[in-house]
């Protein structure tokens, strides 16, 4: 089957017998005008008209009030964090199936993480298995939420939305209210991605999105954090230009600020990325709908998108029989030219992470055995 597997991927995708990546950006439509109307203003820093317009862009695509670029998608995440008023020593719910930037982000807090397992439909963090924690073993404590065995608090919860298929997000923000827990997503992967016809990363307190070189759209590097409320929307933005008060010439801050700006110059390609996100993602539905039909004739499982959920299908993926079945396809593939990855390393078996208070984690264990990214870039043919 792997080698019915190679030729269908390159019959799929137009490409005889060259290197076909798992995910290669797309440059088709006013980038280089952008760009080059970024250098010729000279603001390719982090002023300029084209942050502004990306800003604005996401905020109408998603329908949060406020929206705030930042330098990457990591550098959104901690100040999401720091704005949901995460402090050091705290504990941060989340889940041990993610890229090591969502751990990381909450270590920049000085907060540690909690690993809770996931949902095996999708992939992301299990509101079952949340509540069951939450209802044994914290308790409510002055308006808090506080871990019984550590004392800590528990302050925050960061589902990610893996591959870009949503999480059952609704439940979990209930739980977490319920708690007094606030909730941060982790929408990197699934800008466009929707639960219930509402976008991932406008359930919780706080949103943050990517814009990496291997994202459905990019910028070259590039993250953004999305949030209904004013206040925080207002604050972000102040944080992240390293908290200084506006004047015309005075360099006055008036706290820790950081420097975590977009400049104008990635700004611009984003600008032009964004005006084709929906044909992107429409591209990439379909080759999700080829994979689907393909794998129905294999003993293997296609991850499919979650119930009442539209997803941008970032990475498609394939559910293996067992790890060495998963080894070998990985194997196969890769020597043929085709990219393939496999799931992340748990978090939880990190060496800098292995000390952090964790759940069951089956579920994830189960996936990481299995399953394998297979090419998800939006086709050209």
């Amino acid at each position: 089957m792997f080698d019915r597997f190679v030729q269908f991927v390159r019959d799929t995708f137009g490409e005889t017998d060259g290197f076909i990546p798992l995910h290669e950006p797309r440059f088709t439509g006013n980038e280089k005008a952008y760009v080059n109307d970024a250098i010729d203003s000279t603001f390719v820093s982090s002023v300029g008209r084209y942050v502004d317009r990306f800003e604005e862009q996401i905020r109408e695509y998603t329908g949060a009030p406020y929206a705030i670029a930042t330098v990457n998608g990591t550098a959104a995440l901690h100040i999401a964090l720091v704005l949901a008023g995460v402090e050091r020593d705290d504990l941060v719910l989340t889940q041990p199936l993610s890229f090591v930037a969502t751990s990381n982000a909450i270590a920049y807090t000085g907060a540690e993480p909690c690993f809770i397992d996931i949902d095996l439909n999708t992939l992301s963090l299990s509101p079952e298995k949340l509540s069951a924690f939450l209802d044994s073993q914290t308790e409510i404590r002055n308006g808090s939420c506080y871990h019984i065995a550590s004392g800590k608090r528990v302050s925050a919860c960061v589902p990610m939305h893996t591959f870009g298929h949503p999480a059952r997000i609704e439940a979990i923000v209930q739980i977490c209210t319920t708690h007094h827990i606030a909730v941060v997503e982790d929408a990197a992967e699934s800008l466009g991605s929707t639960y219930q016809g509402k976008q991932t990363g406008t359930f919780g307190l706080l949103g943050t999105y990517s814009f990496n070189g291997n994202k459905t759209i990019t910028c070259g590097g590039g993250g953004m954090v999305v949030t209904n409320d004013e206040q925080l929307g207002k604050l972000g933005k102040h944080l992240t230009t390293q908290a200084k008060v506006p004047h015309k010439w005075e360099f006055n801050h008036d706290q820790t600020g950081y420097n975590y700006r977009l400049p104008n110059l990635n700004a611009a390609m984003a600008c032009a990325q964004m005006e084709q996100l929906d044909g992107f993602i429409a591209n990439k539905q379909q080759l999700a709908g080829f994979y689907q039909a393909f794998f129905q004739t294999t003993p293997y499982q296609f991850i499919q998108q979650p119930a009442d959920s539209q997803s941008n299908f970032w990475l498609n993926a394939v559910l293996l029989n067992d790890r060495q079945e998963r080894d070998e396809f990985l194997a196969y593939t890769n020597s043929k030219g085709i990219m393939t990855r496999p799931a992340w390393t748990l978090l939880t078996k990190l060496p800098m992470l292995s000390h952090c208070l964790h759940d069951d984690s089956t579920n994830a264990q189960y996936i990481e055995d299995r399953l394998v990214n297979i090419p998800s870039s939006v086709r050209l043919t």
